[in-house]
């Protein structure tokens, strides 16, 4: 038996890795890569595994970075099953929906500048820099409908008829829909069948809703295989869900190989009980210098946790009443998605808000925006608020516009409270805003491009560690030490390579056999 790693092997996204027995290929997760847009893209595009030959799909949650590409899997030909929890599947439901609405605006907005900047070189006056304004206002209301939608015929038709470039989306919403229908959801610590002589067994990972560690287990040649996956692995003590599985069945204990997460490697994060401390600490700072707040934040698991949290600082008067907005459609449709599973909650959940019959991710400042009309007046607004916005790592999605409207203002603060993957904008910010932090804020802001226009960094950027949805490496340790596994063999996956290869130098030093596998690189299970 065989396993083949095709993503997130050395880097954080686009988790994917096959495993070959008996005549079944079955991939675990099919994630999309993120991080410079042209490369994300081109990497996006090439699917190292031919969908045919899929026997299943094994997903271990429902984050982009694991889910992606599914439906490039089924336009492409995949007709199996994709396995996953009941949550996970219920989730998946809207991001993936999501996914394909971002790829499909991504594109008609690339292609509306692509035209707009065309028919501009050829109505520009002869000699002249720029064009006029006028001119400008005559090109935008042919490509425009109105102020806010695209004429997409027209602009395909421009596109067309001038030869020009067009970019194209990754998937459509049809072929979101088309994968949709091969979702199977199941339950926690219940065998399902997943190719000849092969099932899988979900167990709490504790990551987000749904997450779950994947058992595997597998009969070839006369002999019993068992792999185990960690997908994404959670924060023992977090809001919300249960910890990661340690009780795991007798059948299930001996692994033949643990195939596990490394984002954090070397790294520790801020203690669980002091996130609520530390959060209130930062909203008072910017409240009182007059600013507002921006938390990038991924829609499913990171603003469910900020609501939580916010919910329990705001019942205790902890920060004066500002409104709290959540600017993302899809945010509010996953936190109806958590409503649906109260059972996955964990104990102190219950405790704090349901047995005292509140809904623990709502609260009477909180608000969801939905339309694009209203999400613009709240860029416009100057009464002093908290938005939460996605995407988490600002590459996409409205929480762009609030950061060009809100970036260069000093009474402002952007707070990281999740991690931001290599080449993305939210590590810019990340880098470059604490460096400015740090140096006491001297000299000029750095600056930072955001749609195409450049804008200095002058709010406030505070990093709070302790919210990533992620282990960090001595809950990682402990996940290992303390669970009843007996693993043989390790192998490292969804880490950047510093991270990656100090966990890796940390198991080994703690007595693991231990592999950090290259991109497209087989691991016999012996």
């Amino acid at each position: 038996m065989n396993i083949t790693f095709y993503g997130a092997v050395r880097e954080v996204t686009g988790s994917m890795h096959l495993i070959a027995a008996n005549s079944d290929n079955i991939l675990m997760d099919c994630g999309m890569f993120q991080g410079r847009r042209r490369e994300a893209a081109e990497k996006n595009r090439v699917l190292q595994v031919d969908p045919g030959i899929l026997t299943n799909i094994i997903l271990s949650h429902a984050h982009i970075d694991h889910s992606g590409r599914i439906p490039l899997m089924t336009q492409k030909g995949f007709n199996g099953r994709i396995i996953c929890t009941r949550a996970t599947a219920d989730a998946c439901g809207y991001l993936l929906r999501d996914s394909a609405h971002i790829q499909e605006a991504d594109a008609d907005y690339l292609n509306y500048k692509t035209v707009r900047s065309s028919l501009s070189e050829m109505k520009k006056s002869r000699g002249a820099k720029k064009i006029s304004g006028h001119k400008l206002r005559e090109i935008k209301s042919i490509l425009k409908k109105e102020r806010h939608e695209l004429n997409i015929v027209t602009i395909n038709n421009l596109i067309s008829k001038h030869r020009l470039e067009a970019v194209r989306p990754l998937y459509s919403m049809s072929d979101a829909e088309q994968s949709l229908e091969c979702f199977e959801g199941f339950p926690y610590r219940h065998p399902v069948s997943i190719g000849k002589e092969m099932t899988c067994t979900f167990y709490e990972a504790g990551h987000i809703l749904g997450s779950a560690i994947s058992i595997i287990q597998v009969r070839e040649n006369d002999r019993n295989y068992r792999i185990g996956f960690t997908g994404d692995l959670g924060r023992f003590d977090n809001p919300i869900l249960e910890d990661p599985e340690l009780n795991f069945a007798a059948e299930d204990r001996e692994l033949d190989l643990l195939i596990m997460e490394s984002t954090y490697g070397d790294r520790l994060h801020e203690p669980m009980k002091d996130l609520k401390t530390h959060l209130t600490q930062v909203l008072n700072e910017a409240l009182q210098r007059g600013g507002s707040v921006i938390i990038p934040a991924f829609a499913f698991g990171r603003t469910q946790t900020l609501l939580y949290t916010l919910h329990e600082i705001y019942n205790e008067k902890a920060i004066p009443r500002v409104p709290v907005y959540v600017d993302s459609p899809l945010a509010a449709n996953l936190t109806r998605v958590f409503g649906e599973h109260p059972e996955v909650y964990d104990q102190e959940t219950h405790k704090t808000f349901l047995e005292k019959g509140q809904n623990p991710f709502m609260f009477e400042y909180m608000h969801f925006v939905g339309s694009v009309a209203e999400s613009m007046e709240l860029n416009r607004e100057q009464k002093q608020h908290i938005v939460l916005a996605a995407s988490g790592m600002c590459e996409a999605g409205r929480v762009l516009h609030h950061l060009r409207y809100r970036i260069h203002n000093p009474n402002n603060t952007i707070l990281i409270v999740g991690f931001m993957a290599q080449n993305t904008l939210g590590r810019r910010i990340e880098d470059q805003g604490l460096a400015y932090e740090e140096s006491g804020r001297q000299g000029p802001a750095p600056m930072l491009k955001i749609l195409n226009k450049e804008y200095p960094l002058k709010a406030h950027v505070v990093k709070i560690d302790g919210f990533s949805a992620h282990a960090d490496r001595d809950e990682m340790r402990r996940f290992l030490k303390k669970s009843n596994l007996k693993i043989k063999r390790i192998a490292l996956v969804h880490g950047e390579e510093k991270q990656i290869l100090a966990f890796a130098e940390t198991l080994r030093r703690d007595g693991f056999d231990v592999t950090v596998p290259r991109l497209g690189e087989p691991v016999r299970v012996t």
